[in-house]
């Protein structure tokens, strides 16, 4: 048998390829978007990718499973559990194959047998992989977003990002009654999950790139929970605001995603500048000081690095154009941004732009003022209204007293209460966060906007006492 991981660092997102060493007939399982890597890994290995499957409708990407399969001339694959008003859109999908829970997928001597895991999303699907050759008993499990190392998949997606109010409780529970299901699999059981360290599918995901089950029952607490309700209380704790764009790849991915548009051709510096003067949307991809000190008016401040693809899907709008701006230093990351950002379906980015190119020295510049966080309680006291952009689950575990609570994915949609409030500061936990939110504040007019350095665990260290109300 042939297993291979194909790991995307900025997404935090394993897709597996499953071969048959015999037959070189192959499986790849939840592909991104671009079919590209998976084709030139099959090349590579010198097999045939003859089936197409994912375990569960994605929030976090574009499914790639539809395209790869039409490209590889492959059998697509789909869960057929799970029907509802959250599930595949079955029109859309007229060449899958339905699977239900029991069946097995044969490729040569590489058997899958499909595992129905409901809790992380009601079809989700994992894939007991045995290589017959050698053992009658599964060596490995491909677990999709059930069970990660050290955590397992949130349930509150279908109510936070798909909109599907009073259903966090129950997938909750049905997530439970699908661990109990892992009960009679041997702990030598490697475990091949479809997310590492740093997705937002999981509150405290490992960073290591696979488990075995008897690892993962020792020290993972979903495992160890000692009841239900206990596991149902944990589980539901702390859960982070999902990212904005959720919602839109849960409706996309349940309807079919569209396939990765073509390359566009590489733009001019004037061509980007005119569309800039047309109106077209400046991402200022530079450091947080960078834009503070100086940028172009209306841009939205994402600066690059690890949280770029998560800020920016729940920051950007997926139906304008955009120009992304750089340091020269910088420019070829933000090229491979630009074709990142198309995995989480933001298509419309016209090119880039070296800052300098677009803002000469002699442009009329915008700035954004900032405050150090020891000088909070004075600016708070002056009538300046403090608003926190971290996520509850961080609000609830203490914050300034008298500020008000607006997760920086949900600011998009709240901007117009912060509107005639008079001076706002804005706050995160350390302080980048708030840089991309005082941009959109400025973006959308709301001109008296300061960013809080170091956030609100600079705050605390200053010995300020927190609240801890609701």
């Amino acid at each position: 048998m042939l297993l291979r991981r194909l790991y995307h660092d900025r997404l935090a997102q394993a897709a597996y390829l499953v071969a048959c060493q015999e037959t070189r007939e192959a499986i790849v399982v939840d592909p991104l978007r671009d079919p590209t890597p998976y084709l030139e890994a099959a090349r590579q290995d010198g097999v045939t990718i003859t089936m197409v499957t994912e375990t569960h409708i994605h929030a976090d990407f574009l499914s790639g499973a539809a395209a790869l399969a039409d490209v590889a001339g492959a059998t697509l694959l789909l869960s057929g559990e799970g029907a509802g008003p959250a599930g595949y859109q079955h029109a859309a999908f007229p060449r899958a194959r339905w699977l239900r829970n029991g069946e097995r997928l044969q490729l040569g001597k590489v058997r899958l047998d499909v595992v129905h895991v409901p809790g992380h999303t009601p079809e989700h699907l994992a894939f007991l992989v045995t290589d017959t050759a050698v053992d009658a008993g599964p060596m490995g499990f491909l677990s999709g977003d059930f069970l990660f190392v050290g955590d397992v998949g949130r349930p509150d997606l279908l109510e936070r990002a798909a909109g599907m109010q009073g259903t966090m409780a129950q997938s909750a529970r049905q997530l439970h009654a699908s661990l109990r299901g892992l009960a009679p699999l041997p702990d030598h059981l490697q475990i091949w999950p479809g997310h590492g360290a740093g997705s937002a599918c999981g509150k405290s995901l490992g960073a290591v790139p696979q488990t075995t089950l008897g690892y993962e029952r020792r020290t993972n607490w979903a495992l160890r929970a000692t009841s239900e309700e206990a596991f149902v209380d944990e589980v539901l704790a702390g859960q982070p605001e999902p990212p904005a764009y959720f919602a839109r790849m849960k409706r996309q991915n349940a309807a079919g995603s569209h396939p990765l548009p073509p390359p566009s051709p590489h733009p001019s510096d004037h061509s980007l500048r005119s569309a800039v003067e047309r109106g077209t949307l400046v991402v200022d991809t530079r450091p947080a000081p960078h834009f503070a000190a100086r940028h172009r008016p209306g841009s939205l401040n994402v600066p690059l690095g690890g949280s770029f693809l998560g800020l920016a899907g729940s920051v950007l709008p997926s139906d304008r154009d955009i120009v992304l701006v750089t340091s020269t230093d910088q420019h070829a990351a933000a090229e491979q941004m630009v074709r990142d950002l198309r995995l989480i379906g933001i298509d419309r980015v016209c090119g880039v732009l070296a800052f300098d190119q677009l803002m000469p020295a002699d442009a009329r510049a915008a700035t954004l003022r900032s405050i150090p966080a020891t000088e909070l309680a004075r600016a708070s006291s002056n009538g300046t209204t403090v608003v926190d952009v971290r996520n509850r689950s961080e609000w609830a575990h203490g914050h300034v007293p008298g500020a008000r609570l607006v997760p920086l994915p949900e600011l998009a949609a709240r901007i117009d209460e912060l509107r005639g409030l008079g001076p706002i500061a804005v706050h995160c936990q350390g302080g980048s966060r708030s840089a991309v939110a005082a941009s959109m504040l400025l973006a959308a007019g709301i001109s008296d906007v300061t960013n809080v350095d170091g956030g609100y665990g600079a705050w605390v260290n200053a010995g300020n006492v927190p609240a801890t109300d609701d």
